[in-house]
């Protein structure tokens, strides 16, 4: 990989640096305590025994055997389970997802919990679980996109609308000078983080302590207390470390309430950590989609019509539908545009949020016949896109950053050099003979806002701390909201305090559709502006101030000091308003949301362009992506070191969507037979010989106070369709059912 250049223009003392991550040391070292490190007096091990069928009941377990089991406690099933105060299969909103919590013996997919074996050592529960040897009457499961009658959701991903439609799609597809009409598929995905899901749980009484990996501590202490009837307030989950989320521990699973029932049925305190084969069930995963498309042109080039439809699976029993077809609501400048869901009960899991839920999928599919399209009118692709960049939502007609999207092709198109892409199928290739294929995609996701709650304070000795259940997966959260809390206090990094990682710290919202460091971080800013607020009032209504009569707005801070903005030789030090005012610190809350005015009037995105070199063995079919190249505008970057990770990370997810990942079921079992990651293929470093990521500036005044938008995600969109295009434009061959292995290349 190159070195990174960093090229942002200071902000202020901390925002804008290419700061390292504040608790790298810990990670590196080990010193970091994630959910399973936790170790309180008297901890029992629990284990998952799970179901080995897809669809049935349970009739049988040898519950007698288990326990007879040198060091086995106690084996929890639906006969002795804690009772519940909640229906665990009642849904209150879109983010309430149903849980398999003992409560019958009916089973709804493969590696569904089926018992809880709880003992002194792991090595024991693991053991007592295999000998409950469990015993199913079967019923035949539903596997794939063919197996049901499709039907119409009433919404898609977090409640979005099923369809969306502007202009009409039938007259601009019969007016069109040139057609495509094509269709893509995309594979079953599942969470696969380092660190998998766990909980250690203890129970004082009426008092819940839960160490686990959470995306979302307020919501995760909700969810708890509406189904063990606990007041909120004596709840405390703690998860100052994640190993890896990616939407699966957005909400709280089944196997984690599992936990702190078994701690609750014992009166110890209980761990359980899934293994990794567990983690292909219970938790969550991205449901396959099969994505049609039809699109028009006119003889210049001009899309006159888009339809955009997919069919996408759900649990039998539950509802989330993969928001496939919305991208195209954004994205190309159609005059007319429709998008549509349809949907197929199987027996697996309820799918859920993963990575760019949506935009991943939806992009590998219209990247692709953009792509096709491009072809059919005799254009580059990358001039087709510029002839159909969209200056407004094709379905909203609010107005886009439209230049920060030209930038990113300008200045990826520039970086990668794609002016050396020669037209024509198997027209390039390198010195060993092997076929060369240039592609690109566009890359999208919108500019989200959550809300959030954040407490600052600022003391007579100089220093501040800022407090929020914020939460940190890995992508840098504990460093670029210390920066943006001691930028918004005005005091240096190293004069913070700055504290997240527990439920009983202000709401953060959720880490989740890149939408974290905004939102958080939005409110971060207001709580510092208010305490900053204090602070001036109490100085310049003080005759003895060198700022009285400068008024509120009159003065910003910087090093620990106030200065008047007319008069910058005119300041006083925090400590010193302070101290002259007889108090000891000066503290304030304070709100991130969106602005509903502003998201009315605006298309908020962040932008990007993905291009992908790839070589591909003219006789194998063996596919290598030697070369990504990606620009993207986010708006503000608060740190450029994190912000070119996270689309580092982006782009590699592209690479394994596109080659790699792809969760095989038996539709004999309903099973998936490749549940490890030995058989589900994700990249390694080989996979991925050069990639580079131009950090585009872009000054968004209406999305947040701070400017921010997300960068987790995008990065996916835009990768999995350049390589796919690339591969293409090396072989001559479109495959669109991803990932693209050997037999459907050669095939």
């Amino acid at each position: 990989m190159p070195d990174i250049a960093y090229e942002q223009a200071r902000h202020g003392s901390s925002i804008g640096q290419p700061l390292t991550r504040r608790d790298g040391l810990l990670k590196v070292t080990g010193a970091a305590t994630y959910a399973a490190d936790n170790r309180p007096e008297g901890l029992l091990h629990a284990v998952l025994a799970v179901s080995r069928i897809a669809r049935g009941r349970v009739v049988g377990l040898d519950v007698a055997a288990a326990k007879a089991h040198p060091g086995v406690v106690e084996v929890m099933t639906g006969a002795n389970a804690p009772k519940l105060a909640q229906d665990p299969d009642a849904k209150e909103n879109p983010f309430m997802f149903r849980l398999d919590l003992l409560q019958n013996d009916r089973v709804r997919y493969a590696h569904q919990p089926i018992a809880v074996v709880i003992a002194e050592t792991l090595e024991a529960a693991t053991e007592g679980a295999e000998l409950l040897a469990p015993r199913y009457e079967v019923d035949p499961p539903g596997i794939g996109l063919d197996t049901d009658e499709p039907h119409v959701p009433e919404g898609v991903g977090a409640g979005d609308k099923t369809s969306a439609s502007r202009g009409d799609v039938e007259a601009g597809l019969a007016q069109a000078e040139r057609r495509v009409e094509t269709t893509y598929e995309t594979a079953a995905q599942y969470h696969n983080a380092l660190e998998p899901h766990a909980v250690v749980a203890r129970w004082e009484g009426d008092r819940l302590i839960v160490d686990t990996p959470s995306q979302a501590l307020a919501m995760a202490k909700m969810r708890l207390a509406g189904l063990f009837g606990l007041d909120p307030k004596n709840i405390l989950v703690r998860s100052p470390f994640l190993g890896g989320g990616f939407g699966s521990k957005g909400f709280m699973s089944g196997p984690q309430v599992l936990g702190v029932m078994a701690a609750k049925l014992v009166g110890r305190p209980v761990k359980l950590v899934l293994r990794r084969e567990q983690m292909f069930g219970p938790v969550g995963h991205r449901g396959e989609t099969r994505q049609t498309l039809r699109l028009g042109s006119d003889a210049s080039g001009a899309l006159t019509a888009l339809d955009h439809h997919t069919l996408t699976t759900t649990s039998r029993f539950d509802d989330f539908y993969e928001p496939s077809s919305a991208i195209s609501r954004y994205l190309y400048a159609a005059p007319a545009v429709s998008t549509r869901h349809s949907g197929v009960r199987v027996d697996t899991g309820t799918p859920l949020f993963m990575r760019a839920p949506g935009e991943a999928s939806g992009s590998v599919a219209l990247e692709g016949a953009i792509d096709e399209m491009a072809e059919a009118c005799g254009l580059d692709p990358l001039e087709f896109r510029l002839r159909n960049y969209a200056e407004a939502e094709p379905i909203s007609g609010r107005p886009f950053s439209s230049k920060a999207l030209r930038e990113c092709y300008a200045q990826g198109a520039a970086r990668f050099g794609w002016d050396k892409r020669i037209a024509g199928t198997r027209s390039m290739r390198d010195p060993a003979g092997r076929l060369v294929g240039f592609g690109m995609g566009t890359a999208l996701f919108p500019a989200l806002m959550m809300q959030a709650e954040a407490w600052a304070e600022i003391r007579a000795d100089g220093t501040g701390t800022v407090a929020l259940g914020a939460h940190d997966m890995g992508q840098g959260a504990w460093t670029a909201l210390a920066q943006i809390a001691a930028d918004g206090l005005g005091i240096d990094l190293d004069r913070l305090d700055f504290q997240s990682g527990t439920s009983d710290l202000p709401n953060a919202g959720i880490a989740g559709g890149s939408a974290h460091t905004a939102t958080a971080g939005s409110a971060i800013h207001s709580a510092a502006a208010a305490v900053l607020a204090q602070l001036a009032d109490l100085a310049t209504r003080d005759e003895r101030s060198p700022l009285f009569g400068a008024g509120n707005a009159g003065v910003y801070a910087r090093g620990g000091r106030l200065v008047r903005r007319d008069d910058e030789g005119r300041s006083e030090s925090f400590s010193e308003i302070l101290s002259r005012a007889g108090k000891t610190s000066v503290s304030a809350q304070g709100q991130g949301a969106a602005d509903p005015a502003s998201r009315e009037a605006y298309a908020m995105h962040a932008h990007g362009a993905v291009f992908a070199e790839v070589s591909v063995d003219p006789d194998l079919g063996q596919i290598r992506v030697t070369r990504l190249v990606g620009a993207f505008a986010a708006g503000r970057v608060v740190n450029p070191r994190l912000v070119t990770s996270q689309y580092y990370g982006g782009m590699i997810w592209g690479v394994s969507f596109a080659l790699h990942e792809n969760a095989v079921v038996d539709p004999r079992s309903g099973r998936v037979i490749n549940a490890n990651l030995g058989e589900y293929h994700v990249p390694v470093n080989a996979d991925v010989p050069s990639i580079e990521a131009i950090l585009v500036e872009e000054h968004d005044p209406h999305v947040n106070p701070l400017g921010i938008k997300g960068v987790g995600e995008i990065g996916i969109t835009g990768t999995a369709g350049a390589i796919a295009n690339a591969v293409y434009h090396a072989t001559g061959v479109r495959v669109r059912k991803t990932p693209i292995t050997l037999d459907r290349l050669l095939g």
